[in-house]
C-alpha cells in the first residue's frame, strides 16, 4: 500500500482539547483513521520523546499522517482534511460566515486555550486552578458576546463548522476546572445541541481506545 493510499494515523491524547477537535473533524467526515495515543503525563510526558518529537518538533499532539504527510496544529490540519474532502464543509461558502468561523476558531484556540493547557498550568504550580479558571471566564465572556451576534442553532448558523469543532472541547475544559456556566447561556445551549450529534459522541474523550477505565462512558 503506498504512504498515500495507508489508512490516516491519528497520534493524540484521549483528554486533550486540540486533538478532540481534529477526531470530530474525521469523525463528520467519515475518514476510518488508526489512533496512536500519546500519553501526556505518562513517564514524564510521553510527546517529550524523542520518538514522537521525531513525528511533531513541537512535541504536542494532535499529529495527523494522512496522504503521504505529517500535519501539527490542529486547525492546519481541519484545514487540510477541508481542502482535500470537502464534504460535509466545516467551513461556510459565504465569505462573511466564513470569517466568523475562522474568527471564534481563533478566539478559542489561539486566545484562551493555550492558556490553560497543560504545559502552562504545570509553571502556576498552586494556582493552577484558579488561573486556569480565569483565562476560561475571560474568554468566555468575549466568546458569549460574538455568539449571540452569530449563532443559529450552532456557533455560525445552523450548520455545523470548525467554530463548533473548538467551542465543545473548551467547555469540556471549562467543566473539567468548574468554572461557572451560568453566565454563558449561548455557549451552554450550543454545547448541548452539539453533543447531541453522533460525531461529538464518538470522538468524545470519554470514548477513546487511551482513555483510562474510571472516566470511560
Amino acid at each position: 500500500m503506498s504512504s498515500a493510499a495507508a489508512k490516516p494515523i491519528l497520534y493524540g491524547y484521549f483528554r486533550s482539547s486540540c486533538s478532540w477537535r481534529v477526531r470530530i473533524a474525521l469523525a463528520l467526515k467519515g475518514i476510518a483513521y488508526d489512533q496512536v495515543p500519546v500519553n501526556l503525563l505518562k513517564d514524564g510526558g510521553q510527546q517529550l520523546s524523542a520518538e514522537f518529537k521525531a513525528v511533531n518538533p513541537m512535541q504536542q499532539v494532535p499529529a495527523l499522517k494522512i496522504d503521504g504527510i505529517t500535519l501539527s496544529q490542529s486547525l492546519a490540519i481541519i484545514h487540510y482534511l477541508e481542502d482535500t474532502r470537502p464534504n460535509p464543509r466545516l467551513l461556510p461558502q459565504d465569505p462573511k460566515k466564513r470569517a466568523q468561523v475562522r474568527m471564534i476558531s481563533d478566539h478559542i484556540a489561539s486566545g484562551i486555550q493555550p492558556l490553560q493547557n497543560l504545559s502552562v498550568l504545570k509553571q502556576m504550580g498552586e494556582r493552577k486552578t484558579e488561573w486556569a479558571q480565569k483565562c476560561i471566564a475571560s474568554g468566555f465572556q468575549a466568546l458569549e458576546q460574538v455568539l449571540q451576534q452569530t449563532a443559529g442553532r450552532y456557533c455560525v448558523g445552523d450548520e455545523v463548522s470548525m467554530a463548533d469543532l473548538c467551542l465543545v472541547p473548551q467547555v469540556a475544559n471549562a467543566e473539567r476546572f468548574s468554572v461557572d456556566l451560568g453566565p454563558y447561556p449561548t455557549i451552554t445551549r450550543i454545547n448541548k445541541a452539539l453533543l447531541e450529534l453522533e460525531a461529538f459522541k464518538v470522538s468524545h474523550p470519554s470514548r477513546q481506545p487511551d482513555t483510562p477505565a474510571e472516566l470511560r462512558a
